[in-house]
């Protein structure tokens, strides 16, 4: 068992390579490519049906890629480029590739397994929103005492904004099933980052923030 946690836990050599502006390049690259070739999103979201049924397997990590509108993309990658890159300095390239791909892809197995037990096979969910929602998290347990500006102007404690997220994203996920926003993946990428934090670096997020704010 010990060996285990020491291979999961074992650290990478710290580089920075600037993977944050490179997935905003990728995934604005595929949302021009959708233009050109709509059938991308098909291939290419995730959907219980053409997953499961048409064995389209890849769709569970494809989906963080592919975007629904341009203002989908652009408040996707604006945070992403605000949190991922200080994300990405504090912990370096490697781990934050790995904290990224792997919150947004256990995200897409969550999702999977929510909509096919919900029944919903109409929903084709595409977007980063879980895997960035998974670095908002890391953000707030790296820099628990930094306060984020909403609309610039009303600075709240890291910690207490993934909170009120997390609240909101809960509540809405059960009154509001078809209002078209993907709440359940927002709330996996704040779970699975919570749990990364537990198995990749043994650090408890709730006992940082308590530890934070004595």
């Amino acid at each position: 068992m010990t060996s285990i946690i020491s291979v999961i836990r074992k650290p990478f050599r710290y580089t920075f390579k600037n993977a944050t502006l490179a997935i905003i390049l990728i995934n604005t690259a595929i949302f021009f490519l959708e233009k050109i070739f709509p059938q991308v999103q098909l291939y290419f979201s995730l959907n219980v049906y053409t997953c499961l049924g048409y064995k389209m397997f890849w769709q569970p990590f494809t989906y963080m890629f592919v975007h629904g509108s341009f203002s989908h993309v652009f408040f996707n990658m604006l945070g992403l480029f605000f949190f991922g890159l200080a994300v990405e300095r504090a912990v370096g390239t490697k781990e934050f590739v790995l904290m990224y791909l792997l919150i947004g892809f256990a995200g897409g197995i969550f999702s999977l397994v929510f909509y096919w037990l919900f029944g919903m096979y109409a929903v084709f969910l595409m977007g980063a929103s879980g895997a960035i929602y998974g670095i908002l998290f890391s953000y707030a347990v790296l820099f628990p005492r930094n306060r984020v500006f909403i609309w610039g102007l009303i600075p709240v404690p890291a910690p207490i904004l993934v909170i009120a997220y997390a609240a909101i994203e809960f509540f809405d996920q059960f009154l509001s099933f078809k209002d078209g926003v993907a709440h359940s993946v927002h709330l996996a990428g704040f779970a699975f980052a919570f749990l990364y934090f537990i198995a990749r670096f043994g650090v408890n997020p709730i006992k940082v923030w308590k530890d934070a704010y004595r």
